[in-house]
């Protein structure tokens, strides 16, 4: 029986110690980084190391939105643009959820062909004037009708490719003045407001597999506990949203949460979250981890084996080179013309660009 937790691993191999530890706590999946990332190649063995440590196909996860939080990226994978690029480059939403869709479509065969099936993305938080811009560009627009009809888009066209989404961060990180990565954020707006604008998109994409929690204070809600750790906001994601699949914690080792990560990992769950997510590889941190997670039982094991059997695993046909080549000219085509060549080349894909690392 697996554990209630994702651990990432240290490096682009793993080592003796981890292969030893995952096979003693049995995590029900892992998270891949920059940091375990060289070559297809390089990935695809690492993943399938991973799953023989705990001896079943399990899920490997990457966070793969484009622009900013791309782990995969040049020179082996296409660079591909941010939330927010689908929504400038189109004519209409029409073209734009065109888009949207070709673009989680073709991420998902990258990932597939290394051994990733779980993707932590769309994003679905609508940011607010002001607000910190951890999330910025990384939305897909500043409404939440056209937010949430993006993020089906692309959440369908991972899925298509037999991969899952990961709908993030619930119950909305858009309007949040701080970065949870650095200290925690409180959110003051009354229910009403959340409802009509945070809240919108995930209660439009209720029927998503998988979802993650925000480190996020909303008084409105819970005065005291993040989202994550907060009994109140776990109700609400599931009543009030209507969401019924599988929720994970964001990463344990955020600033936003205070306490030891056995704390964080013990409070996380007992408010209700389903997983827990620790990023780090860090051995010492990983056995803390583990001292505050159980094993994935009940209600969560059910949402579990439900998120996994929407897997798709034969996916829908796509000539990559066509739908590449496609997507570059709807797409980075028109944001090459409006914003200048940087960024056609950017994003074109790897045939005709040149090889060099860009920054995230």
């Amino acid at each position: 029986m697996s554990s209630a937790a994702i651990y990432g691993c240290s490096g682009t191999v793993l080592t003796e110690a981890e292969r030893a530890f995952f096979a003693e706590v049995q995590p029900w999946g892992f998270i891949l980084f920059r940091r375990n990332v060289e070559s297809p190649e390089q990935v695809l063995r690492l993943t399938d190391a991973l799953r023989a440590s705990v001896g079943w196909d399990c899920p490997v996860l990457v966070d793969q939105e484009g622009g900013r939080v791309q782990r995969l990226g040049p020179p082996h994978w296409q660079k591909y643009p941010p939330g927010e690029a689908y929504l400038k480059a189109a004519n209409d939403p029409f073209t734009a959820r065109a888009l949207a869709w070709l673009g989680g479509r073709l991420m998902a065969h990258d990932l597939r062909a290394v051994g990733i099936n779980v993707d932590c993305a769309p994003v679905l938080d609508v940011p607010t004037p002001g607000a910190h811009d951890i999330i910025g560009d990384r939305a897909f627009a500043q409404d939440p009708a056209q937010v949430a009809q993006l993020g089906r888009a692309m959440a369908e066209g991972l899925m298509a490719g037999g991969v899952l989404p990961v709908i993030k961060h619930m119950p909305g990180h858009g309007r949040a003045f701080a970065d949870s990565h650095k200290e925690l954020p409180t959110v003051h707006a009354d229910l009403d407001h959340l409802d009509a604008w945070d809240f919108a998109p995930f209660k439009a994409l209720s029927d998503m597999p998988i979802g993650m929690t925000a480190h996020i204070v909303f008084p409105a809600i819970d005065k005291k506990r993040p989202a994550t750790q907060s009994k109140k906001a776990i109700k609400l994601i599931r009543e009030r949203l209507g969401f019924g699949g599988l929720l994970l914690s964001d990463d344990l080792c955020m600033n936003a949460l205070s306490g030891s990560l056995t704390e964080r990992a013990e409070t996380s769950l007992k408010a209700g979250c389903d997983l827990v997510i620790h990023w780090t590889g860090d051995m010492a941190e990983m056995e803390q981890v583990a001292g505050g997670v159980g094993k994935l039982k009940g209600g969560a094991a059910r949402r579990a084996a439900a998120a996994l059997a929407r897997i798709v695993h034969t996916p829908e046909p796509l000539d990559t080179v066509e739908a590449r080549d496609r997507f570059h000219a709807m797409l980075v085509g028109r944001l090459t013309a409006a914003q200048g060549p940087d960024v056609g080349e950017a994003q074109a894909p790897a045939s005709r660009r040149a090889t060099r690392e860009r920054p995230n």
